[in-house]
């Protein structure tokens, strides 16, 4: 073996118990990495940082935004509002949220769709008093799934596209993938429907909604807004910079007891509305006691 290959394999190992570790940013892995192996002298100087400039990166960072602009225009909601009915049996809801993930999922990064659909699949488990991990698990199995139907689905189909037209002279096209995905995500989606989130462990789906969340770093809550509160007649876009300040994201706002289209940014907020927070509990207590918010009216999801 030379002496390449072996700063090479140590790299990758490092990288790999990095990640395994968790204490560091990918990122920050990944790029003090390919500095070592710049400075080491096993990657060319003129090719360190061509991956930056790869057809396959510019069109993930389009779907992004893509995704992006979803989340804020206010359709998923429209779509979840009709589509998802929390009086339906289990692996009617699991059927219709999985369907509804994998469609997203085929034309926007599919970690954006399961976060769009989280908040919307734990209310509903709450209104139908049943565990949400029930139904949290197979929603991201079929966003996984949707995700192998299109060319831009996932990032894997994306690069392998390139490589075809790199070595054929042609790539995918943008439904060459579905042959193949559209039926491996329709009978995943009918496994877990029917059989799979059966196997959700028992420990777990036995417990309440409260317990399950409560180990998590941050939770998304519904908070009011009394009379005194200094966020009244300001908007969303003008509390962006305390949220971020106080590491909270405000993802919408409740009106009159409807969830307003998009993160509803440029609406004004009016005395009892209620802001939808995530955040953990002290950034969370932070935020409210700036803008006196009122816990007695918050409503934990």
């Amino acid at each position: 073996m030379t002496n390449e290959q072996i700063i090479l394999f140590s790299l990758m190992a490092g990288v790999l118990g990095m990640l395994l570790w968790g204490k560091w940013r990918y990122d920050l892995v990944a790029f003090g990495a390919l500095s070592i192996g710049l400075i080491a002298g096993v990657i060319p100087k003129d090719a360190a940082f061509s991956g930056f400039g790869h057809p396959a990166v510019i069109i993930i960072a389009l779907v992004l935004i893509v995704s992006r602009a979803l989340s804020q225009s206010g359709a998923i909601e429209m779509l979840t509002s009709r589509f998802i009915n929390a009086s339906r049996p289990l692996p009617l809801h699991i059927a219709a949220m999985g369907f509804l993930g994998a469609v997203l999922s085929a034309f926007m990064n599919n970690v954006a769709a399961l976060a769009l659909l989280m908040p919307v699949d734990i209310q509903a488990a709450k209104k139908a008093k049943r565990a949400a991990a029930l139904s949290l698990m197979p929603l991201s199995f079929a966003t996984i799934l949707g995700g192998m139907a299109t060319l831009i689905g996932t990032p894997p189909n994306i690069v392998i596209s390139q490589f075809r037209e790199t070595a054929l002279g042609a790539p995918y096209k943008m439904f060459d993938f579905a042959y193949v995905g559209l039926g491996t995500a329709l009978a995943g989606l009918a496994f877990v429907a029917v059989i799979g989130w059966r196997l959700v462990p028992g420990a777990r789906s036995g417990r309440g909604e409260a317990n399950e969340l409560s180990n998590l770093e941050g939770y998304i809550v519904e908070i009011g807004v009394p009379e005194k509160s200094k966020a009244i007649g300001q908007t969303i876009k003008d509390l962006q910079e305390l949220a971020e300040e106080n590491d909270v994201l405000i993802l919408g706002l409740v009106r009159a007891g409807k969830r307003l289209p998009g993160r509803a940014l440029r609406e004004e907020i009016r005395k009892g509305d209620m802001m939808v927070l995530e955040a953990g509990p002290k950034p969370l207590e932070s935020f409210a006691t700036a803008l006196k918010l009122s816990y007695s009216r918050a409503e934990k999801h």
